[in-house]
């Protein structure tokens, strides 16, 4: 799978542009604040619908525009498909695949795989679960369409109850009505921590691998799905919870507050690993997401690096290096000095000021 083409229109700082990208390696370097991120980011939407940053469409609308568009052409085992959104600052974006308007997102899904690598994965150990439960999140959604409709409907469900959680207070006559959406809350509940623990023990089984490479087999590294109703039926424990949740006016249980445990030689690593062995654990992490995605599709996965290898040390930066090879990759950096003195085959540069690309 390769990007062939991206063109922006009036994104970010981007007025216009049209890059044509090369098959392997793809380098756009650059001072800060000159676009480079941006550029990854209008990829990122192209394949997931989603800002990778979390903004909201009018806040990527170039300002004084009304409205974006970013257009990618991509070859997938010799078929081509080409995505088009359109972002409005007062109306929901539009999609198109080949030039015909999807009605659901994630018609989307499946048509670009993107696995993105930014400074703020390597923090993936040592943060709290909602940016592990991200990681789960953001692969499974691009993998599986069933369970992109299933955390949807469970996060609306969710809603719903906290909702009528803070109602009792007033209105206590609400309380069969809690119920209802009991019911719904277990049902979509358990099909995504299924599907969670699934995907984890495939995960764990290919970093297992990676990680004793990478630390030339001194360190065993497990990733463990934890579920918030470890030990008990997701249905047992919210009925057990429900006195909690009405005094708190909040679900205290479910796949929203699920964790990854990771553990090397048997240590917890957020609690007691070095930041060395951290950042060791998070590329492991990241370089079994590609080797996953790959066994999934059948197929290779478009790679992302927003400004990774300044965050890493020369020997993980050589072992980043070494496990992207034959995958098209978009890398953005400050320079190319690192590039240089390694050596690494560099297939194609731009060089990024102020929205504009040099190649």
């Amino acid at each position: 799978m390769i990007i062939q083409e991206v063109e922006i229109r009036d994104f970010r700082n981007y007025p216009s542009l049209s890059v044509r990208l090369d098959p392997g390696v793809n380098i756009f370097y650059g001072n800060n604040a000159q676009g480079k991120t941006n550029f990854l980011e209008a990829v990122y939407l192209c394949g997931t619908s989603r800002s990778h940053r979390g903004s909201k469409d009018r806040e990527m609308i170039r300002f004084g525009c009304e409205e974006a568009h970013i257009r990618a052409e991509v070859e997938k085992k010799g078929f081509h498909d080409r995505i088009d959104l359109h972002l409005r600052k007062n109306k929901t974006k539009t999609i198109s695949v080949n030039r015909l308007p999807i009605k659901r997102v994630s018609e989307l899904f499946g048509i670009l795989n993107l696995v993105f690598f930014s400074p703020e994965d390597l923090n993936i150990i040592k943060e709290g679960p909602a940016e592990r439960r991200n990681f789960m999140d953001r692969e499974l959604c691009q993998l599986d369409r069933i369970y992109l409709d299933d955390l949807k409907k469970y996060n609306k469900v969710l809603d719903q109850r906290n909702h009528l959680l803070k109602d009792l207070y007033s209105h206590p006559d609400l309380m069969p009505t809690l119920d209802v959406w009991d019911q719904q809350l277990i049902h979509y509940g358990n099909r995504i921590m299924d599907r969670r623990r699934e995907f984890c023990g495939e995960l764990n089984e290919i970093a297992h691998g990676i990680h004793s490479c990478l630390t030339k087999n001194q360190e065993d590294m497990e990733v463990l799905y934890q579920p918030s109703c470890r030990g008990f039926s997701f249905e047992e424990l919210l009925h057990n919870a429900r006195e909690k949740d009405i005094r708190f006016a909040q679900t205290s249980v479910g796949p929203h507050r699920d964790d990854l445990l990771i553990r090397s030689n048997g240590i917890e690593m957020r609690k007691f690993g070095s930041q060395g062995q951290q950042r060791t654990c998070a590329l492991s992490l990241k370089l079994s997401e590609i080797r996953l995605v790959e066994e999934i599709i059948k197929d290779k996965p478009v790679l992302l690096m927003d400004d990774v290898l300044s965050e890493l040390d020369q020997n993980r930066q050589d072992d980043l290096l070494s496990g992207i090879e034959e995958i098209q990759t978009l890398i953005t950096c400050t320079g190319m000095d690192d590039f240089i003195r390694r050596q690494f085959p560099v297939n194609k540069v731009f060089h990024v000021t102020d929205g504009k690309m040099d190649i």
